[in-house]
């Protein structure tokens, strides 16, 4: 799904590369590691280490331009326009097939989408990046609000043996199991993980057709679901400005990405579906990042802009040959995009979600396949 970032020192000197250590956030040095008489640099947000991120003056805001009215456009943005299709889009005039549709959903759309993002799609058979070590978790939200630790599970004699629970437990045959903290035994706390922990931990899951990140391509014989029906009907009705003229967009798969607070995504290409007019529909969700979006060589300057909560992006045609990647997401030292989130994720039933949410990113994008 993501072609090989470029290993080794030449990816050091590609302008892409240049790009993403401009805008990423250095953690300051530990006391530890620092020289004795020198004090830490970097300043605001602990952004440090040759810049860090401190300098966005470059960086694209379509909010900002969206705000502005029908006034002028910088060189080399335009409006888009399509048919039966009533909100805002910009496009680049250099980067065909890229399109951006700022806050594309509600306040209420986007909470809906954060709640389904952690308990629904990380659900078996979807896989996520935790299932090679602990199997199928179902209920992982659920198990993290009510403070389950998921155990490792042995017979007497050490052979793994079949714990499948009952509805609301989850164990994996032979393997794991949510249990209560009060039945962990402090000498078994090694072998444990607390649920809070392991949605810390998601960082993708995958919806519909399965990718196989080993081979690089989708996996049919895998068993999957097909996409969800709403999650199936937004990405078909937000595809429209990029679609081929007659034509409707049909969601085979989708992979969701969750950002922590110095998470990134190197550079990299989407270009293991089969028709590229089709588009990747991408939806932000939760904290701000910066998006780069280059060339078809690393050698090319990205153009940086912000991810805003909502925001949607389209990538169909040449865009899907061009680099893109996410350097930075901003978290408790810029609150303000996500107050509304905040607000309506403000019920004890929201609770956990949103702690999660003030510091982290999620990214869902939806793909036809073939």
């Amino acid at each position: 799904m993501y072609a090989e970032t470029e290993p080794g020192a030449a990816a050091e000197r590609t302008a892409f590369r240049r790009a993403e250590k401009q805008y990423k956030l250095y953690k300051p040095p530990s006391r530890k590691g620092r020289s004795r008489g020198k004090q830490s640099g970097g300043g605001g947000g602990g952004v440090g280490g040759g810049g860090g991120g401190g300098d966005l003056s470059a960086v694209v805001d379509f909010h900002a331009l969206l705000a502005a009215g029908e006034g002028e456009l910088p060189a080399g943005i335009r409006r888009c326009h399509r048919a039966g299709f009533h909100l805002p889009v910009f496009c680049f005039l250099d980067r065909p097939g890229f399109y951006f549709i700022p806050g594309a959903l509600s306040t209420e759309e986007q909470c809906y989408w954060i709640r389904e993002s952690l308990k629904t799609f990380p659900q078996p058979p979807n896989r996520t990046n935790l299932t090679a070590a602990y199997g199928p978790i179902s209920d992982l939200l659920v198990a993290a609000k009510n403070q389950k630790i998921l155990v490792e599970v042995e017979s007497s004699n050490g052979q793994e043996r079949d714990e499948q629970s009952n509805v609301g437990e989850n164990a994996y045959p032979g393997k794991f199991k949510f249990v209560d903290g009060s039945e962990v035994q402090k000498e078994e706390r090694p072998k444990s993980t607390t649920a809070a922990a392991l949605v810390r931990k998601l960082r993708w899951s995958t919806l519909g057709l399965q990718f196989d990140w080993s081979k690089r391509n989708y996996d049919v014989s895998l068993p999957h679901n097909k996409i969800p029906d709403d999650l199936a009907t937004l990405a078909k009705k937000m595809a429209v400005p990029a679609m081929p003229s007659g034509e409707e967009f049909t969601a085979e798969a989708a992979i969701v990405n969750y950002y922590g607070p110095s998470d990134m995504l190197g550079g990299h290409v989407d270009d293991m579906e089969a028709d590229w007019t089709k588009p990747i529909v991408s939806i932000s969700l939760g904290c701000k990042c910066i998006f780069l979006l280059g060339g078809k060589t690393r050698d090319e300057a990205p153009t940086p802009m912000f991810l805003r909560s909502g925001d949607i992006v389209l990538m169909a045609g040449e865009a899907r040959e061009r680099f893109h990647g996410v350097p930075r997401i901003f978290t408790e030292s810029d609150q303000q995009g996500i107050s509304a989130l905040v607000s309506e994720l403000s019920g004890d039933d929201d609770r956990f979600i949103l702690d999660y949410i003030h510091n982290s990113r999620i990214n869902i994008n939806i793909r036809q396949v073939y």
